[in-house]
């Protein structure tokens, strides 16, 4: 037995989790040919498994956003940057936001959708629906607006995500400011402490996720179980468009709308940037994580980009926490779907909340990998989608998370490292 859990554990998570998918699979469509009264049996046993993994993530989701938010926010050197600061700052806003507009577009060209197999989403949906996320309701601009500034604690007890965004965000901020207004005096030194503490709640909130992570190959075995037995092999099709319209969306940023940056802004050969860049976005892949690839992003940026490391060190590390380009492609896709299989009107309005949704989202994954799943709850909660159907969504995404992350991870780290080149050639930081 300890072999067993030795060889477990030293597996590598992706591993687990695509063969927990697998097995999903095979047990959900065995299940569902097996006759009503083994598959409602086995259904009951299975499904609690994976409302555990849904609420873990629940738990976590609210302190990760607020902590890596009030650290990143607080990290920007206001007096030191100046200009160079808000011109990275404004990059990244304008690029995630630009990334959610094209993902949102490209979303609603590719329609995915779950065309025959919604028929048979009812079984899942009871499965799910003892699961309480906290209601839904949103979806309008007016809404929108109301939910931005609120009570912090009403905001963190009822997982009002935009609010906790914006108070984060400031909060973060008005902490900066007092630090280097302050002088040397015991207020900046309560406040660096204040930081301190939060970035070691921060820390200890990634153990925690670390924790889950491995009990996530159990929890998508067990709702890959149930959306197969629920759905059964009519469910290809649609993981299949989900995954296609990701893929497809994440390789044209790459491929075609960084390079038009920097054609456009630079005036150079792009592709020779992006070459440049292939190996911290290669590790971006391959780990799912832009923390993991920084320290190569680091180095690629002083070795073969020749960036100067006082914007490098800075630009980095803040694109690794809030520059979420690929996120802001898979958001969409997730959103669209919920929209296709509930009936959702999306008109103008709603298109915008949900980009807002999506960029405001993107800015707290906090480098981790999977982030995007913690978020997509915020996302769906906006369009005023229910619990129970919350739920369901991100059932559905967990299976299929592993692979699309590594795609919207190496989409982030492109992001990251091209902004950082194009900052430094319009602003004379290279040489």
């Amino acid at each position: 037995m300890r072999k067993i859990a030795k060889l477990y554990f030293s597996t590598p998570l992706v591993y687990r989790v695509v063969a927990a998918f697998l097995l999903g699979i095979a047990a959900g469509i065995g299940c569902r040919y097996a006759g009503p009264d083994v598959c409602d049996g086995t259904l009951a046993v299975l499904a609690p498994f994976g409302t555990v993994l849904i609420a873990m993530l629940k738990m976590v989701v609210i302190p990760i956003i607020f902590l890596s938010l009030v650290t990143g926010a607080a990290s920007l050197p206001l007096r030191k940057f100046g200009r160079l600061g808000m011109w990275v700052v404004a990059w990244y806003f304008l690029t995630s936001l630009f990334a959610a507009v094209f993902g949102t577009g490209f979303a609603l060209f590719m329609n995915p959708g779950m065309g025959d197999a919604g028929e048979h989403a009812a079984p899942l949906m009871g499965q799910v629906e003892q699961l309480r996320l906290g209601g839904g309701g949103g979806g309008t601009l007016l809404k929108l607006v109301n939910d931005l500034f609120m009570n912090p604690f009403q905001a963190l007890a009822e997982g009002k995500f935009l609010s906790i965004i914006v108070f984060s965000i400031l909060f973060g901020i008005a902490v900066r400011t007092v630090i280097e207004e302050s002088g040397g005096g015991k207020v900046r030194m309560a406040a660096e402490t204040l930081l301190d503490v939060f970035g070691a709640a921060m820390k200890a909130c990634f153990r925690m996720i670390d924790w889950i992570m491995e009990y996530f190959p159990v929890g998508v075995f067990a709702l890959t179980a149930v959306n197969f037995a629920a759905y059964g092999a009519e469910l290809f099709g649609p993981y299949l468009r989900i995954a296609g319209c990701v893929i497809t969306g994440v390789l044209i940023m790459i491929g075609v709308i960084y390079p038009l940056f920097v054609l456009v802004i630079c005036r150079e050969n792009p592709y020779r940037v992006l070459a440049a860049v292939r190996e911290p976005v290669l590790t971006a892949f391959l780990t799912r994580s832009s923390a993991a690839a920084l320290p190569v992003s680091l180095r690629v940026a002083d070795e073969e980009l020749h960036i100067r490391n006082e914007l490098s060190g800075f630009a980095l590390p803040l694109g690794a926490t809030i520059n979420m380009d690929g996120v802001c492609i898979h958001l969409p896709v997730f959103a669209i779907l919920a929209a296709n299989i509930f009936g959702i009107p999306l008109g103008m309005g709603q298109i915008f909340v949900l980009i807002l949704s999506v960029v405001f989202a993107s800015i707290g994954t906090g480098g981790i990998p999977g982030g995007s799943i913690f978020l997509l709850f915020m996302v769906l909660e906006n369009m005023g989608l229910e619990a129970g159907r919350i739920a369901m969504i991100v059932a559905l995404a967990i299976g299929i998370n592993p692979l699309l992350d590594m795609f919207e991870t190496a989409c982030n780290v492109a992001g990251d490292n091209i902004g950082n080149y194009v900052i430094a050639r319009r602003n004379g930081m290279i040489g």
